[in-house]
């Protein structure tokens, strides 16, 4: 992205007010955008982003599949709970939703943490999910202690000095050497307000904690019958492209795509060229049905 386009990009958060929730179980409703029609396409948040969030990074997909984007509970429209869910709950959120929405089965798109989710939803769920897109998973070939050591470091930071100090210290972990270099203080301060307005910093203490327990062993990945595509960027700070063709090999059907100087969060970096990864992966595993 040429940093005079940086300069002018904001993202779109405004949430959709003729959006009625969604009843998922007893006392959860969550905020839910349905666009496209076809085979459906689920986006999971990290605990960083919203449902808005995701319109600029799956548009293409959109003229050929049915996209959902919703906000998970206890974050962004959704419901607020005073105990915040487990894994477990958040996966029942998504089957309930799906329920809901009368779709019988969908792929997953998961970035970061929630790869964390897909990775249960398709162990616990296996009927309701035709495939997983994990991009940047946190999920690795020998386990998830480097992932958790540096979410107990982003929760130190954002408790001991707040959102913008967070911010300051995950962008040049999370963000490639080439976008930053790209996109230099305009691209820093454009991310910035979207990721200050995208959560508060309750949500993402709360996140940050979750994000530290369920089981890390990477033999529950060979357990996954769901076709399986790890879009993973070669300058992402967890895994380099050794791991990631590793971790491919645990799923029975997992393959690995490297995109070129991208980060931790791939579509960032090429939101065309990840769609257009996504949709060739979908096509291939449609075919074969």
């Amino acid at each position: 992205m040429p940093a005079d386009e940086a300069q002018d990009h904001h993202h779109d958060l405004s949430y959709r007010e003729d959006t009625a929730p969604v009843r998922t179980r007893e006392g959860v409703e969550l905020y839910c955008e349905s666009t496209g029609e076809g085979v459906a396409i689920t986006t999971l948040n990290n605990f960083f982003f919203s449902a808005p969030f995701w319109r600029e990074y799956t548009g293409e997909l959109a003229r050929h599949h049915r996209v959902i984007s919703y906000d998970l509970c206890n974050h962004g429209r959704s419901t607020r709970l005073a105990q915040e869910p487990t894994w477990e709950e958040h996966a029942q959120d998504l089957i309930g939703l799906l329920d809901a929405l009368e779709i019988p089965s969908t792929y997953l798109i998961a970035s970061s943490a929630s790869t964390q989710l897909a990775r249960d939803v398709a162990l616990a769920y296996p009927d309701r999910v035709r495939g997983l897109v994990l991009a940047g998973p946190v999920v690795g070939p020998q386990g998830m202690r480097r992932h958790r050591m540096l979410q107990r470091a982003w929760l130190r930071t954002l408790n001991s000095y707040g959102m913008p100090e967070l911010y300051s210290h995950m962008y040049p972990e999370v963000i490639s050497t080439d976008m930053n270099e790209e996109t230099r203080t305009p691209g820093f301060l454009g991310l910035r307000e979207s990721f200050l307005a995208m959560s508060t910093p309750e949500e993402l203490n709360n996140g940050l904690t979750l994000a530290q327990q369920g089981d890390p062993s990477p033999e529950l990945l060979t357990r996954i019958q769901a076709p399986t595509l790890i879009a993973l960027g070669d300058d992402d700070i967890l895994l380099g492209p050794t791991a990631g063709h590793e971790l491919a090999a645990l799923f029975p059907q997992g393959r690995c795509v490297i995109m070129p100087k991208a980060g931790h969060v791939p579509f960032l970096d090429e939101p065309e060229g990840f769609q257009e990864i996504v949709r060739k992966f979908i096509d291939e595993v449609e075919a074969h049905v």
